[in-house]
């Protein structure tokens, strides 16, 4: 062996150091880009992660409409069309339209052109018919919707997911201290002197430092400004939620918004087109901040004169404006609510002050609805319900249980298995009239509109009782004329409870799942004694299905 060569130093020999810092500097600068770039966006209008399901009333058509979440940017956006039973075939033309910030407050947001279009055919069965449009950027949106006839403005939102500040420190420390230990290194082999490589080792440790504090941190650090609260709820923080980050000078919540109706000039038995307007209460212009909840932009309740509920979802035809096509069998007044929800302002619901009157004759062939009753067994569209509650008294929960049919076939509607409206209390002759309730429902003290219990698929009710802290009682509430009563023992027997629980943030089951129930629940408290009229609305093969009841509640020393 060459002795020479053994004393040879490090530095007169072939230096593969060098190259191999250089491939792993490539590899670390290719692991922080992969970090920092931005995320996927996806398509959303109340909450980012998941599909959005609207309902729409377009026409005579009630339909749904499923954006599925996009995946990147830009990139494609599949929408369903979910149809119900009856729902008349015919061609749908759809457009996805990118929106702004308008000079005109009174004009809402402004609408840019179209970028994409596509059409659905509806066949005559109900079921679920596509389309794929195309979104190339990420902020506010509208799906456009027109039939012919109609046109409806559907707006949604994809944001782009970003990296917190947070997430950027632990990110660029870790990267940081990956660059400075390949400096270090080469320091190590070039230096004479070993205090040269305290310098860089020491960036090592104090990146390495930050990145540590910044992930143990990020718990605790503020949460990026909030729409409607710290920032103004329409356009801030559309696409990146840390973009504004100001000091708070003003409450920016929205304020209660008021409905107005206009004039609705249809008589009974023929179709007319009641509009709507959403004004801020705050400002008098109009709210266009309306966002997408329990599967809609507006749910309607419109109670008529003979009883008959209509659970409508009018579409949005300009900013503030919003249509429904409706044909009122009956002469008489109509009371009308409408619950929505404002970004930065929650839920609200909007009583009409004036609700409206349809003037004329009832045309003497006019259906009439289902006569309400109290607890017991019936049958509505040829299928067997049986409606049972636990011991109800005014100021105490009260649970409701419906079994519709005898088989889990019930389908999710607006992202619940079961709607249940509430309008009280009233006397025991308004309660049951049948030419005037809309009238009296105008006045009622309570309008409620309650959702069943969640749950899994096959869950025993008694279970999911338990699980929520509710004394389920053997016994029932009925009208004291009325022989059709029934036990609350559905709610014991260990029959299936109907709910919807997502997992992992997947997506709720939409319409086109058949699975559910057979029985339907609701816990409610019935704030004063008196008669109630209660709707619980489900869906099956299909179709909703409304079902009326009335329901005595006495007070507390009462006797039942």
């Amino acid at each position: 062996m060459n002795d020479n060569a053994l004393n040879t130093p490090w530095t007169t020999s072939p230096r593969p150091v060098p190259r191999l810092a250089g491939a792993l500097a490539t590899v670390v600068c290719a692991l922080a880009l992969g970090l920092l770039w931005p995320s996927p966006a996806q398509a959303d209008s109340a909450t980012a992660g998941g599909d959005v399901q609207v309902a729409q009333t377009l026409g005579d058509r009630d339909l749904t409409f499923v954006l599925r979440r996009v995946t990147g940017l830009p990139g494609p956006l599949h929408v369903d069309v979910v149809t119900h039973r009856g729902t008349p075939a015919g061609t749908l033309r759809l457009g996805t339209v990118p929106t702004g910030v308008s000079e005109d407050r009174a004009a809402g947001a402004a609408a840019g052109t179209v970028t994409s279009r596509a059409t659905v055919a509806l066949g005559r069965a109900p079921g679920s018919y596509g389309a794929t449009l195309r979104i190339d950027r990420a902020g506010p949106w509208e799906l456009v919707v027109q039939d012919g006839s109609r046109t409806a403005r559907i707006p949604f939102v994809a944001p782009g997911q970003v990296t917190s500040p947070p997430e950027r420190l632990v990110f660029g420390g870790f990267v940081a201290a990956g660059v400075l230990m390949l400096v270090t290194l080469l320091v190590a082999v070039r230096a004479r002197s070993g205090r040269w490589v305290l310098l860089p080792a020491g960036g090592v440790l104090a990146a390495v430092a930050t990145a540590v504090t910044a992930a143990v941190l990020s718990a605790s650090l503020p949460a990026p400004p909030e729409p409607g609260r710290d920032v103004d709820a329409t356009q801030d923080n559309v696409t990146d939620p840390y973009a504004v980050v100001r000091p708070v000078a003003q409450d920016r919540s929205r304020q209660p918004a008021s409905l107005a109706l206009r004039p609705y000039t249809a008589r009974p038995g023929r179709p007319g087109t009641l509009r709507l307007s959403v004004l801020d209460g705050s400002t008098g212009l109009p709210a266009d901040d309306l966002i997408v909840h329990d599967g809609a932009l507006m749910h309607l309740l419109v109670i008529g004169p003979t009883g008959q509920l209509w659970h409508l979802h009018p579409v949005r035809t300009a900013p503030g404006s919003y249509e429904v096509q409706l044909r009122l069998p009956a002469a008489g007044h109509y009371a009308v609510s409408a619950e929505v929800a404002r970004r930065g302002g929650g839920v609200q619901q909007l009583r009409s002050a004036t609700g409206l009157t349809v003037s004329g004759d009832t045309p003497e062939h006019a259906a009439q609805p289902p006569r309400a009753q109290g607890p017991g067994t019936r049958t509505l569209d040829g299928v067997p319900v049986r409606f049972s509650t636990s011991s109800s008294r005014a100021g105490t929960a009260t649970t409701l249980t419906a079994r519709v049919g005898t088989t889990p076939v019930l389908q999710p509607w607006l992202g619940m298995i079961g709607h249940l409206i509430v309008v009280g209390p009233l006397g025991r002759a308004d309660a049951t009239d049948t030419t005037h309730l809309g009238r009296t429902a105008q006045d009622a003290a309570v309008w409620a509109h309650a959702h069943s219990m969640g749950g899994e698929m096959g869950a025993p009710a008694h279970d999911m009782a338990a699980g929520h802290g509710m004394a389920m009682e053997h016994g029932t509430a009925s009208m004291p004329d009325d022989g059709a009563t029934d036990s609350a023992q559905d709610a014991q027997d260990g029959s299936p409870m109907s709910g919807l629980m997502p997992l992992n943030g997947d997506s709720p089951a939409d319409e086109t799942v058949a699975a559910y129930g057979p029985d339907v629940s609701f816990v409610y408290t019935f704030p004063a004694a008196g008669y109630y009229r209660l709707w619980i609305q489900v869906e099956r093969d299909s179709a909703v299905i409304t079902l009326p009841y009335v329901l005595h509640v006495p007070s507390a020393g009462e006797p039942r």
